[in-house]
């Protein structure tokens, strides 16, 4: 069996150092944001070149916290990607504002520059961007428009640890750059955890208060905070596999090139642009058999994954909150594949995922039907 995920598979090389940290959170006595947080975010803010690091408790409450640091009157609009992961979304609720859905771009499939100014009012706020599949966003021209009409940015970088725009490294773009390490993520802890980048220095203390229940100084509150702190055993095993990023990252680019290189064309593959460093934490191929396809692949011992089956405005936590029609979003879930490129996955299972798909192609399934 070919997984699409194996986090086991995936840990093992790093294994003696992820148990050495865990072994100095359990000698320190120390928990909760102690040395090994502080040492985490001095060294991620240096890795993403950022002035500050803020951890917190997993991705979801990165996003939060920066749209309540950013401290915007309630119901103000922020625009975000039509085909985004639901946690964009519930974020900007969560923060008591709107969201304004932008269709994405069908190539890229991150928010259009070209649909943005339409979308724009006199409540719009902010832009949170979504850099999708770990390819970054046309920043470019996003930060034009946010320039020109006086909007912050706020990236979704869940997905794009160390992919680049123009040389420059996602979730620096914005006012806050917003992280996840959820396990599956390309630099991913042994559980929940997030962060915050920020080059602004008000936007990093309010979120250091925001993120333990609105205080620094025990027992003085100034906002009315959360408990969101990234755990100390975490930001160890974070620190350990950081350093490893960057090999995640080849290695993945790797696979996707072996994949950019033997899949037919009769496949909707990921779009490559000069100006953009993917770093590939999903590789979504997109075809009008989709299902068909997942089930011929499975049925050889492939396992694959759907990002995502359902388009935000159409999930029923979401229900009545869109008024508009998002036929991109649409098509992108209906049609969206992403094939195994884990850490774990090798270049032999590349070349086997990719005949299995030539089958299919060849077959009465994809030839018959219209």
């Amino acid at each position: 069996m070919i997984e699409y995920e194996n986090l086991k598979a995936a840990n093992a090389p790093f294994e003696d150092e992820i148990r050495a940290a865990a072994q100095r959170v359990i000698e320190s006595g120390w928990y909760v944001l102690g040395q090994e947080v502080a040492a985490f975010e001095a060294e991620f803010a240096l890795y993403t070149g950022s002035r500050h690091c803020i951890g917190v408790a997993n991705g979801l409450d990165a996003l939060t916290l920066s749209f309540r640091a950013l401290e915007l009157p309630a119901g103000a609009e922020i625009l975000v990607a039509s085909n985004t992961y639901i946690a964009t979304i519930l974020a900007i609720l969560q923060a008591e504002l709107k969201p304004v859905l932008v269709e994405p771009d069908l190539a890229t499939y991150n928010m259009d520059p070209a649909l943005v100014p339409q979308a724009l009012t006199e409540r719009t706020r902010a832009i949170c961007v979504t850099h999708l599949y770990g390819k970054s966003c046309h920043m470019d021209e996003i930060a034009d428009i946010a320039g020109a009409h006086g909007l912050h940015i706020v990236e979704d970088c869940a997905q794009s640890h160390g992919a680049r725009f123009g040389g420059q490294m996602t979730g620096t773009f914005g006012i806050a750059g917003c992280f996840s390490f959820y396990p599956t993520k390309n630099l991913g802890a042994l559980g929940d955890a997030g962060a915050v980048v920020t080059d602004d220095d008000e936007i990093a203390d309010r979120l250091r208060h925001w993120r333990n229940y609105g205080s620094k100084q025990k027992y003085v509150n100034i906002y009315p905070g959360v408990n969101s702190r990234l755990d100390e055993m975490q930001a160890a095993i974070l620190r350990a596999k950081l350093p490893k990023l960057d090999q995640i990252t080849a290695h993945k680019r790797r696979l996707a090139a072996i994949y950019d290189q033997e899949l037919s064309k009769e496949l909707i593959l990921p779009k490559s642009e000069p100006k953009i460093f993917d770093v590939y934490h999903i590789y979504p191929v997109r075809h009008r058999l989709r299902d068909e396809l997942r089930a011929y692949l499975l049925a050889r011992g492939i396992r694959t994954e759907v990002h995502y089956p359902i388009a935000p405005h159409n999930q029923v936590a979401l229900r009545g909150r869109f008024t508009g029609r998002y036929p991109r979003a649409e098509v992108i879930h209906a049609t969206e594949l992403s094939l195994p490129i884990s850490f774990a996955t090798t270049e032999s299972d590349v070349y086997q995922v990719c005949g299995a798909i030539a089958g299919f192609l060849a077959g009465p399934a994809a030839t018959e039907r219209p």
